[in-house]
């Protein structure tokens, strides 16, 4: 039995609390392919892409999008970007190679970002609004830098748990848990942590704590038996609809010539080939696209 490639959300209505577990298989395999990137640089890749499906999987809007970009100006790790978008996951990640292979073979976070920054994008495509939030990366981990994210910029306590692992025949499997404090009620009013004490937070956060990379990196587990291993005391937890995930990347012949398109005739000429080709490649996919000059419209 496996449980992969979804993200399933509950509420703790006694606690004020909303939690998301995801799991990626096949999803996650699919895009780490495609870059044929070295240990350390895929294993943070499948570390934020996982981070991606727990944060995106939360957005109400079917059309919304959650974008991750981590950089720094002088690490290894140059840049990374994942985004989510109806279920679908992409991302990529720029590196020095040369450094990569002279520092050491597990490298920190520190290693690979020195002085980095991590932004979390919300873009809400009902509304048109657009939510964004940079924090240093100076934790052990990027669910750290998440937990960070939400403290600072949305003032909302959570905690945040990724749990990576390659298998014996080579294939991936991530898994990730999502808590967060609730405002009390659905009209606004002040939210819980804004007192003196939260007990019901403190509860849930602890309890959260206590799961491990194994277990949610575990397909034989289910992600509902996760969520009963945790909260199975609790009087009342409310299991939300599943959104089933998969690899996605929005390039495509006619959306990359309607990019051309944009350039003035001249400049496309100079960035064509001898055959009238343009050569443009995809960041996330990695798939090569050849367009001819002739079949651009301006």
């Amino acid at each position: 039995m496996t449980d992969t490639d979804r993200a399933l959300g509950f509420t703790i209505p006694a606690r004020h609390a909303r939690g998301r577990v995801v799991r990626l298989g096949a999803t996650l395999d699919t895009i780490l392919a495609a870059h044929a990137y070295p240990p350390p640089i895929e294993a943070l890749l499948a570390e934020a892409l996982t981070l991606a499906a727990l944060l995106g999987s939360t957005l109400k809007d079917a059309g919304g999008q959650l974008t991750l970009q981590a950089q720094t100006e002088s690490g290894v790790v140059k840049l990374l970007v994942c985004d989510y978008k109806a279920g679908e996951l992409r991302g990529y990640v720029q590196y020095d190679a040369e450094r990569l292979a002279a520092g050491p073979e597990d490298p920190s976070l520190f290693a690979l970002f020195g002085t980095g920054y991590l932004a979390i994008t919300f873009d809400q495509a009902a509304t048109k609004e657009r939510y964004q939030g940079i924090v240093p990366l100076d934790g052990a981990t990027l669910a750290d830098a998440a937990e960070s994210y939400f403290i600072q910029s949305e003032q909302i306590p959570s905690l945040v748990r990724l749990g990576i692992k390659r298998r014996a025949d080579g294939r991936h499997v991530a898994g990730g848990l999502f808590l967060q404090h609730l405002p009390e009620g659905e009209d606004g009013r002040e939210r819980l942590h804004v007192r003196l004490d939260h007990p019901e937070w403190e509860h849930v956060a602890i309890l959260g704590g206590t799961m491990g990379a194994d277990e949610l990196a575990d397909p034989a587990l289910p992600l509902e038996t996760l969520v009963w291993r945790l909260f199975n005391e609790e009087e009342e937890v409310r299991l939300l609809s599943q959104v089933p995930l998969a690899r996605g990347c929005r390039c495509s012949p006619d959306y990359i010539a309607g990019v051309l398109g944009q350039f003035p005739p001249e400049e496309q000429a100079d960035m064509a080939d001898e055959n009238g080709l343009i050569h443009v490649d995809c960041q996330f996919c990695s798939t090569k696209f050849p367009v001819p000059v002739s079949a651009i419209v301006s």
